[in-house]
């Protein structure tokens, strides 16, 4: 069994980060456990104590027997540790657990610690300056949780390693000031800390078979776990996991298991990089290095075919994607496929709205086909490509929202809301095209508005946090484009943008303000709206300058979803003052979609992690599964407003069906 060694120094200043001193008087480590032979083998070790001080210095050895090293299956241990002190534990699988997920609570949210995993070999890495060095690990205050996997530890076992920091600056606590001497030695306080540890097994294959109702087989092994009965999503799991990230999702930095973090002595046949100019002593160079065999006179495919598997994952540190780690299934490489799993009903939710829309334009068709005087003369005009667009925009949604939950943070963020721009912006312009088809934007006009939209959200994401004069630059553009916008939506487009602008107002205001007095000719129709939106608009720009906000990406898609909703509510209110009705099918729509929608923010502001923090205060939020054991509050979330989405979409296409029989000279517009 391990051998705790606690050391008595009168005075032990370790260096660290930031070239600060602390004092501790006790030191304590756990031997690395050595594998042994035979039963009777005797084993040896060494222990040295050496200081700078010149001046003797009296210390005390003690060892101790770990009798509490293996931790057990579903029971808590609990248990101390310090910046001098670290711990770590022994777990091994039992028969019958292939995942399993290792959750370490305290009740101290400081001092900040780490928590790792690493494979069972020595030395272990249990000190604040090389507990990164391999395995997989996390900051934490309160919460931390891994999920382990059988085949990545050759073993069948892991050690769990908890290493106290001397500082809390990792886990957004202060950071000391420097000593006033270089010499000077800081009180570090009292930083012990108590945590508990505990093992519960993750969900299996089976389990996750059964969640998705369609059970035909799984196959599961401890070297691969492919469940192709969960959605015909998961037939990807037959392709090589390390080329998931090139075929489906950006190319991103996620935790990589221990199994293919820890490469030592590669030989140079599996070898990636180029050699150093070396030597070739052996024959079997001939065969094996690229170097030689890229020399030959007459060259084969083989030849240019010899490499292994590229690996995308290059770290083990699971603090740079913001998962829900209490409720964060793997595949493969995928850290988190119950969040990229959930995204599927927006790519089936969106394919149903374009059979619908495809059903509804066939129809239209054959009408046009027989000259119906309905279909020629009657209702709103029927133009069907903005519906298509929405349809494929809400599939690309869900494929871009799972991209983006391949390593949630704030860099990738912006693929989760990319697309939600552009449902805002489509819908905007079906309801305006309802009215107006002549004078609606073109298709190169909105592709350009939208295509700018999503280049400020970039320029956000990399230069908008805290920086003043991006948000004064968007302040601006923000306000001349809703004031170009309500002019437009004015004057039904009669006006031009041109050198004579400013002679034209100038003559406006003489005319009807000074020398007669001349009241808004649209008041009902366009004044009130256009006022309202344009205070919205300079609302928001002031609350941009002088907040500032972290998070421009969601800034950004709250004016568009703002803007929509006031669109819509105009759109609403005009068309019952205008005495048109609102058919049963459609009402039915609108209620069941504000329902849905209702229930879906409800659990998007669960806020089970969050990136404006640091990772170890975002984990405070992390919550378990809560639907099957495999999916969370945020995958409800993917549920319900993908369902919410549909009917939105369905809306927009029902809501003026009371018109389809009405003269279109009697059909207001507004």
């Amino acid at each position: 069994p391990p051998v705790l060694i606690i050391y008595q120094v009168i005075s032990l200043c370790p260096r660290h980060r930031y070239q600060r001193k602390y004092p501790y008087a006790h030191v304590g480590r756990t031997l690395c456990q050595p594998p042994t032979r035979t039963l009777s083998e005797t084993q040896y070790f060494f222990v040295d104590v050496s200081t700078l001080s010149s001046l003797g210095t009296h210390y005390q050895l003690r060892i101790s027997r770990v009798d509490s090293f293996t931790l057990h299956t579903d029971k808590k241990f609990s248990f101390t540790a310090s910046p001098s002190q670290p711990q770590y534990f022994k777990y091994v699988f039992p028969d019958g657990v292939d995942t399993a997920i290792v959750k370490v609570n305290s009740e101290m949210t400081f001092p900040c610690s780490v928590m790792s995993i690493q494979d069972i070999q020595c030395p272990v890495y249990d000190l604040d300056n090389n507990v990164a060095f391999i395995g997989m690990y996390q900051t934490m205050t309160k919460t931390a949780a891994i999920t382990v996997q059988r085949k990545d530890f050759p073993s069948n076992s892991f050690y769990v390693v908890v290493v106290v920091k001397t500082e809390d600056e990792a886990c957004g606590g202060p950071l000391r000031f420097y000593p006033l001497r270089p010499d000077e030695l800081i009180d570090a306080g009292n930083r012990s800390k108590t945590l508990d540890v505990v093992v519960s097994p993750a969900i299996s294959c089976e389990s996750l078979s059964q969640a998705g109702q369609t059970v035909h087989h799984s196959q599961c092994s401890r070297e691969k776990c492919s469940c192709l009965s969960l959605f015909p999503f998961l037939f990807l799991s037959n392709i090589s996991s390390s080329l998931l990230p090139f075929s489906l999702f950006p190319l991103s930095l996620h935790p990589l298991s221990p199994s293919q973090r820890i490469v030592t002595g590669r030989s140079r046949q599996e070898s990636l990089s180029s050699i150093e100019e070396d030597d070739y002593d052996t024959l079997a160079d001939i065969d094996s290095d690229k170097n030689i065999v890229r020399t030959k006179k007459y060259l084969c495919v083989s030849d240019l075919a010899r490499k292994d598997k590229r690996v995308v994952n290059v770290t083990g540190n699971q603090d740079i994607c913001y998962y829900n780690f209490l409720c964060a299934h793997p595949l493969g490489n995928l850290s988190a496929f119950n969040n990229i799993l959930s995204n599927l009903g927006y790519v089936m939710l969106g394919l149903l709205f374009l059979l619908i829309v495809l059903q509804r334009d066939i129809i239209h068709s054959r009408a046009l086909d027989r000259h119906d005087l309905n279909a020629l003369e009657c209702g709103i005009p029927k133009h069907f490509g903005l519906f298509y667009a929405m349809g494929t925009a809400l599939m690309m949604e869900g494929l871009l929202s799972a991209c983006y939950h391949v390593c949630p943070n704030y860099t990738n963020f912006q693929f989760d809301t990319s697309f939600m721009y552009m449902i805002a912006g489509l819908c905007v312009l079906k309801l305006y095209q309802k009215r107006h088809p002549d004078i609606n934007a073109s298709a190169y006009t909105a592709y350009a508005c939208l295509a700018a939209v999503i280049f400020f959200s970039v320029l956000g994401v990399v230069f908008g946090k805290g920086n003043m004069v991006f948000w004064i630059i968007f302040s601006v553009l923000h306000i001349l484009a809703t004031m170009l916008l309500s002019t437009q939506l004015y004057y039904m487009g009669r006006w031009r943008l041109d050198s004579g602008i400013l002679r034209r107002i100038v003559y406006v205001i003489y005319t009807d303000c000074i020398r007669q007095c001349s009241g808004p000719m649209y008041i009902s129709r366009h004044l009130i709206t256009d006022i309202v939106w344009l205070l919205f608009g300079l609302s928001r720009a002031a609350y941009g300058l002088l907040k500032t906000p972290n998070d421009f990406a969601s800034y950004l898609l709250a004016i568009a979803i703002c803007n929509l909703l006031l669109y819509f509510a105009f759109y609403i209110i005009m068309k019952l003052r205008s005495g048109e009705r609102i058919q049963c099918m459609a009402m039915v729509c609108i209620l069941f979609t504000a329902v849905v929608w209702g229930f879906a923010l409800f659990f998007f502001f669960q806020g089970l992690s969050t990136w404006q923090k640091t990772p170890a205060e975002s984990q405070e939020h992390n919550r378990d599964c809560i639907v099957l054991s495999f999916f969370d509050d945020h995958d409800i979330w993917h549920f319900l407003s993908s369902i919410a989405m549909f009917g939105s979409f369905l809306v927009l296409l029902t809501m003026d069906d009371d018109l389809d029989d009405v003269q279109r000279d009697k059909i207001f517009v507004f």
